[in-house]
């Protein structure tokens, strides 16, 4: 089911939000275009397809990808790809296993879907966008009946790791979880001692796994071609935080 939101804030004219799935080469080619625009401005990132304005690698044609279009303008606004199980053994690895060894996978109950390269324009960065974004990737869940969402979220990593060791901390007090799966990074970051005054602000989307009740499986892997650390997080579905769990009531 197609969702659809209006958004309208201080700063915005009111915007009709639309999800979808990306369906065919010119939907794919439209999210990465976005996703290149976003990671490549953003974290100057090493992107393959650059030379063409695009964001692209050998996992996309094995995934879905769905996102977010705001009707007004016709542009899409927001976007992730998803990687069940089943493409994941074809392929002989997630995407996540590139940069973690994950102990425990096989043994998780229940189908498992990845998903990666989420990004949202930065005019776009609000709850209504996610909100849009989170109701479509709760139809897939329902229809797939998958168990686990697992996937990476990026800390930017331009300051040399403090704000990526200092959210860490906060990470390990509140989120961290192995009991499932443990995620040992096979490119750790770099140690840093952090000075207690270092404010650390969490990436909005990092901040949104929290949210609906995600756990942190493990320390950071450091990803050089993106300049980011991520971190490795798991989503039990009948462990969704209450209070966000109406984003993914078809998948409850």
């Amino acid at each position: 089911m197609t969702q659809i939101a209006l958004n309208q804030d201080r700063t915005t004219a009111a915007r009709r939000l639309q999800a979808e799935r990306l369906i065919g080469p010119a939907a794919l080619r439209e999210a990465q275009a976005l996703r290149y625009r976003v990671f490549s401005a953003e974290f100057d990132a090493k992107l393959k397809g650059a030379e063409q304005g695009l964001d692209m690698d050998d996992y996309d044609s094995h995934c879905s990808h769905i996102g977010v279009r705001d009707l007004s303008s016709g542009e899409l606004v927001a976007t992730t790809r998803l990687l069940d199980h089943q493409a994941a053994a074809g392929l002989g690895r997630f995407y996540s296993e590139e940069e973690f060894s994950l102990h425990g996978l096989r043994h998780l109950e229940g189908p498992v879907l990845e998903i990666g390269r989420t990004c949202v324009a930065p005019a776009y960065r609000n709850g209504a966008t996610i909100a849009v974004l989170w109701s479509e990737l709760a139809e897939v869940l329902n229809q797939g009946g998958y168990r686990y969402l697992m996937g990476c979220a990026s800390i930017p990593m331009q300051d040399g790791g403090m704000q990526a060791q200092a959210i860490m901390q906060r990470l390990r007090e509140r989120h961290l979880c192995t009991e499932h799966l443990r995620a040992e990074p096979k490119t750790p970051l770099p140690v840093l001692e952090v000075p207690g005054n270092v404010i650390a602000q969490m990436p909005p989307l990092l901040k949104a796994y929290m949210r609906l009740g995600a756990k942190v499986c493990g320390e950071p892997c450091w990803d050089r071609d993106f300049q980011v650390a991520d971190v490795f997080i798991l989503l039990k579905r009948d462990e969704l935080c209450p209070r966000y769990a109406r984003h993914f009531k078809a998948a409850v």
